[in-house]
């Protein structure tokens, strides 16, 4: 049996435990749990010095992850990544994938499996997943197909890529980090490329021949479900009800939903829709609503329903002249994360209504203003109506990411020069001229210094939740290391597995780390496990390499729920896929790399079965 572990390492056990559970919670937002683990060690270690055998473990030593360079080289990927997506950089491959689709379907899911890994190899796979999102369904609309045949392979794809090279998500960054502080040699960028690359091959050959047969059809998650509004006008005749009374009771009377945007007097004369208006025989009230409420207030108020000028009945319906139903998701760098519509005046600000809200699963109608207090998170769709050319610009923009079925990508001069600093940044971390944390650093400033970003576009590129959720794990990784209790984990896992081979061991590790990263952040999984899975090689006299990319794959296979990765919930809601579906489709994907895996690294490394 292992030796008992201090009080400190007790302590910090237990709060890796609880901020496992904390991270898990879809009510408290990572950032909030990722602050409280920081404060809990600072203030624990700082109420309750440690001493250890260099010394005293002082408190302020848990922030050292705002400055580590893990932490430094994501920030600067996600701008360099972010300065490709505003600049349009990445269009080409739209345009060609676009086109490819209409000659040979099934070819062309193959390329984009292996377009969408390639890319995520080199660039954080969410600005790549917001790329394919409006092609794929796009083009699933125009073949009459339904888009969750598609979209999920491809969300999963990146992920698979992603796993390949060093710089491919900050998971990888960070387990190189944290392995090489702890002494190992540190990998270059393509140190585990021949393993990943078969692996994400094989990974890819299911997702292309077996995934897209066994997923059940869905129905896009709005795909213009929810009713039109439509603008028109009542004709208030003599004797009616409204004729004489003030527009405060006319409101009164249709119910709180009756919204007048303006008074017709005559040809050229209008008033204002203040309550205290007098409401005129012959006057027009200018409406947009659903075609059900319009009749209603007809009803009603005993008016008359005009659309362009003509009343409106069987033969004359209600048109909705240069209006255009569209999509737009909350994706990592949206204006509209974690506000209201109602906080930012969206309708005012964009010119567009909103006619229902999706997220996870369940449409929330909008007609009732309550849709205005809602808080928006990633992931969520808005179906919104508006004026073609409105929303045409607003894609143009590229701030909003737009799902419809049309491709307007964002597109500027600066696209190449973009392409030439990203290529650069990761050559110069490739052929080992600088750490990838400075290569990214000055590909940032570079971005910024020829106005491919700006540094509004900067903010936007940053995910406070990520900087968090680094540092936190970091801190706690910290915590673990110092106070002995990654080496009491390691013992406890050693014992539980005694008797077992090696290759046994590793592949146990791989699945745990595989179970953990899909229940809690693929970063703290990372982070925690690291240092346990060195301390695991050390004891069994075994090269350290192989259990450290043990945790990085495992940590990577975020395949199997859709809170795993947040490119997974952008799919999820896009698709109108289920949670059961990510089981269905990366539970087997996640079997496959683990066995894949499971069977290379003890090969490359020599390690036996005995």
């Amino acid at each position: 049996m292992p030796e008992a572990p201090n009080t400190h390492a007790i302590a910090v056990l237990a709060l890796t435990v609880l901020a496992l559970v904390l991270f898990t919670r879809e009510k408290i937002p990572l950032e909030t749990s990722s602050l409280f683990v920081l404060v809990a060690l600072t203030v624990g270690f700082e109420l309750f010095p440690y001493q250890t055998e260099q010394g005293p473990l002082h408190a302020v030593d848990f922030f050292f992850g705002f400055g580590h360079e893990a932490l430094i080289a994501v920030c600067g990927l996600m701008i360099v990544g972010h300065g490709l997506v505003r600049t349009g950089a990445l269009e080409p491959v739209g345009r060609m994938l676009g086109r490819l689709w209409g000659v040979s379907p099934q070819f062309s899911l193959l390329l984009t499996l292996l377009l969408g890994g390639l890319l995520s190899a080199f660039v954080n796979n969410t600005p790549i997943v917001v790329l394919l999102l409006p092609i794929l369904v796009s083009v699933s609309i125009r073949a009459n197909t339904p888009s969750s045949s598609i979209l999920m392979p491809m969300g999963m794809a990146t992920l698979v890529g992603g796993m390949t090279t060093t710089i491919g998500t900050s998971t990888n960054l960070l387990v190189v980090s944290v392995a090489a502080s702890l002494g190992l040699a540190r990998m270059d960028m393509f140190a585990f490329f021949i393993p990943a690359g078969i692996a994400a091959c094989v990974g890819i050959l299911y997702l292309w021949l077996i995934a897209p047969r066994i997923m059940p059809l869905r129905e896009a998650a709005l795909s213009d479900t929810s009713p039109r509004l439509f603008t028109a006008q009542l004709h208030i005749p003599e004797g009616s009800f409204c004729d004489g009374k003030t527009l405060s009771e006319v409101v009164q009377k249709a119910g709180d939903q009756f919204k007048v945007q303006r008074i017709r007097r005559s040809e050229n004369a209008y008033t204002l829709p203040l309550p205290d208006v007098l409401i005129r025989a012959n006057d027009r009230l200018t409406l947009q609503d659903t075609p059900q409420n319009l009749k209603e207030y007809e009803q009603v108020l005993d008016a008359q329903l005009y659309s362009e000028n003509v009343q409106v009945d069987d033969e004359h319906p209600l048109r909705a002249e240069d209006q255009q139903i569209a999509e737009i998701v909350i994706v990592q760098g949206s204006p509209l994360i974690n506000v209201t519509l109602s906080d930012i005046r969206f309708s005012d600000r964009y010119q567009l209504t909103t006619l229902a809200i999706h997220r996870a699963g369940r449409v929330i109608e909008s007609i009732p203003d309550s849709v205005g207090k809602i808080r928006l998170r990633i992931g969520d769709i808005l179906l919104v109506q508006g004026a073609r050319e409105q929303i045409a610009a607003i894609k143009r923009e590229g701030y909003l990411l737009v799902l419809d079925a049309t491709m307007d990508l964002p597109h500027s001069n600066k696209a190449t020069l973009s392409l030439v600093i990203m290529a650069a940044t990761v050559s110069a971390a490739a052929i080992g001229l600088m750490p990838i944390a400075i290569s990214a650093t000055l590909g940032s400033l570079v971005m910024l210094v020829t106005g491919c970003v700006h540094w509004r576009d900067i903010q936007r590129a940053l995910s406070v939740q990520v900087i968090l959720i680094v540092v936190a794990s970091l801190a706690l990784g910290k915590a673990l290391i110092e106070t002995g209790a990654t080496t009491y984990v390691a013992h406890v896992f050693l014992d539980t597995t005694a008797g077992a081979s090696p290759t046994v061991i590793l592949s146990g590790l791989m699945l745990l780390m595989a179970v953990l990263t899909n229940i809690v952040s693929n970063n703290a999984a990372a982070v925690i496990g690291t240092p346990i899975a060195i301390n695991i090689a050390q004891e069994l006299a075994l090269p350290p390499e192989a259990f450290v990319l043990a945790v990085l794959f495992g940590a990577n296979m975020s395949y199997a729920t859709p809170m795993a990765y947040k490119t997974n919930l952008l799919v999820m809601n896009a698709g109108g896929y289920v949670f059961s579906d990510f089981v269905r489709i990366g539970v087997p994907l996640t079997l496959i790399m683990w066995a894949v895996f499971s069977w290379l690294l003890p090969l490359i490394y020599g390690i036996g079965t005995g």
